[in-house]
């Protein structure tokens, strides 16, 4: 199916469609929003290429919009409001944006780009859409190969790239997920997670409307607020990306924090600890999948999944050498690639080169560092760019933060690469502290850790106040790896082969 035959199911739905802060609208009021968007994005929008951006936290607009591309066969471009200057200037040339539509407090971000910008809070777009309210229902017909939006990668490792999402890379998820959680109009999705990200769409707002299901929207998330919202909206579904299961954990428990409507929690990436705590204190279903803005590969756990494991290997998918092709053996660290071809990756806008990486000898090359163990279960090992090379070894980030993890004291962990003086690469860690931690106390933990190998031993320790992140919550190594040594923050080291740290007392700037 497409978005269009989702949206067009829900056409003469009188039940509860979206919620917004104190303002709501049903599936038949959305729909026809969406008519009438699509009519003014007809009458603003011409040639073969018809690309508009949208720079809005989540708000109704947003949601009108995405359903007005699919009826009038345009392109949302989702983009982020956290991206300043020239990089935000790139972004919505790389797109071929024909023009931008911006809430009021974002439009000083687009002051200087020359690119038609409407603001959806003042009185041209409002005149736009009451001269176009009550428009017709004529969907232009779609395949579920069409582009229908274009998201941006979350830059962890360079510049983001734009990847094309058509209505099936849109619809199918919504409605598999729907369907695997019993989801139906009795339900409430809610989102908070940016728009603008492909988490937000494909586990949030696509689920909701394939169930019929109510979308409750918030316009940035909020720790304090999750559970109020939950309870005032009647939540009972939630998407999540990365660390905001931690900072709800993170706030006040209450003795009835369990009260709630919400049944389950989907997303991915987040902390191994957190997922059973927030399930247990919350009392809910928590489900942490493997994903990417991309696709290409998925992974479904079962109940015989190991802690830490992403499942077993789906049909077709490998975890080969990067340099030799070859597959690794368990407990070594690889690639992953789906060997049979591209899966739901529908490649990139502009980007040729970074098309080629992804497809080569029609296999789809994740970029992604997993090992399979002996029983056939799948670990994360980190990006393609987290590669350590130590003393002749290859690593993986990955299971040295899940280690790292362990203590009590460690709310949060990156583990990456700087460069060793002779050859290859040094370990190196940011640590986020959540209590006192010494330098020879963290020398005992790691010293009393089985599967923690001598070359994964970090060289550095580097004590921050929090790690830099993106906007959706992803860790930006690169800065990180960047400053190595050279920061502000107390460094830990060790000289030897054994686990001793000590401060170091080096002046650095």
């Amino acid at each position: 199916m497409t978005v269009t035959d989702l949206l067009l199911a829900r056409a003469e739905d009188d039940g509860p469609g979206l919620r917004f802060e104190d303002a709501s609208w049903t599936w038949r009021e959305h729909v026809q929003q969406c008519a009438d968007h699509a009519a003014v994005l007809r009458s603003l929008l011409n040639g073969p290429v018809r690309h508009v951006g949208i720079l809005a936290d989540n708000v109704p607009s947003f949601s009108f919009l995405l359903g007005g591309c699919a009826f009038a066969g345009t392109v949302l471009v989702g983009l982020n409001p956290t991206r300043r200057g020239a990089a935000l200037e790139r972004d919505i040339r790389l797109a071929d944006c024909q023009l931008v539509l911006t809430e009021g407090r974002h439009a000083p971000l687009l002051s200087g780009i020359d690119v038609p910008v409407l603001d959806l809070d003042g009185p041209e777009w409002a005149s736009l859409l009451a001269s176009c309210a009550g428009s017709a229902l004529s969907p232009v017909t779609a395949t579920p190969a069409d582009l229908l939006m274009l998201i941006f990668t979350s830059g962890t490792s360079g510049d983001p790239k734009a990847v094309r999402c058509t209505h099936e890379k849109i619809a199918f998820p919504g409605q598999m997920l729907a369907s695997r959680f019993g989801l139906s109009t009795s339900d409430c999705v809610y989102l908070s997670m940016p728009m603008f990200h492909s988490n937000a769409i494909m586990a949030g707002w696509s689920v909701g409307l394939a169930a019929g299901a109510t979308l409750a929207m918030r316009r940035r998330f909020s720790a304090s607020g999750f559970l109020p919202d939950v309870r005032r909206f009647g939540a009972t579904y939630a998407n999540y990306v990365g660390k905001p299961l931690s900072y709800v954990l993170a706030t006040p428990a209450l003795p009835d924090d369990a009260a709630n409507p919400l049944r389950i929690v989907y997303g991915n990436e987040g902390a191994e600890a957190d997922l059973a705590e927030f399930g247990r204190r919350f009392g809910c279903h928590v489900v942490d999948a493997f994903g990417s803005t991309e696709g290409g590969i998925g992974f479904a756990r079962t109940p015989d999944t190991p802690p830490g494991s992403l499942g077993r290997l789906p049909e077709g998918v490998a975890v080969l050498d990067p340099e030799t092709g070859s597959v690794c053996p368990p407990g070594v660290v690889g690639e992953l690639v789906n060997t049979a071809g591209a899966g739901a990756f529908a490649g990139y806008y502009n980007n040729p080169e970074a098309d080629a990486e992804r497809l080569r000898n029609g296999r789809y090359h994740t970029g992604d560092l997993a090992y399979v163990d002996e029983n056939g279960f799948c670990f994360f090992a980190g990006r393609l760019g987290d590669w350590l090379r130590v003393d002749g070894e290859n690593l993986g980030t990955a299971p040295i933060e899940r280690i790292l993890l362990r203590h009590p004291a460690i709310a949060e962990a990156a583990v990456y690469a700087v460069p060793d003086p002779a050859v290859g690469d040094q370990v190196m860690a940011a640590l986020v502290l959540s209590g006192p931690l010494s330098p020879a106390e963290f020398g005992s933990f790691l010293a009393a850790q089985p599967d923690l190998g001598p070359k994964q031993l970090p060289r550095f320790v580097r004590i921050v106040s929090q790690l830099p992140r993106t906007s959706t919550y992803k860790i930006v190594k690169r800065r990180l790896a960047a400053e190595g040594t050279g920061c502000a923050d107390p460094i830990w080291s060790r000289e030897g082969k054994d686990c001793v740290y000590t401060l170091r007392l080096t002046v650095r700037p």
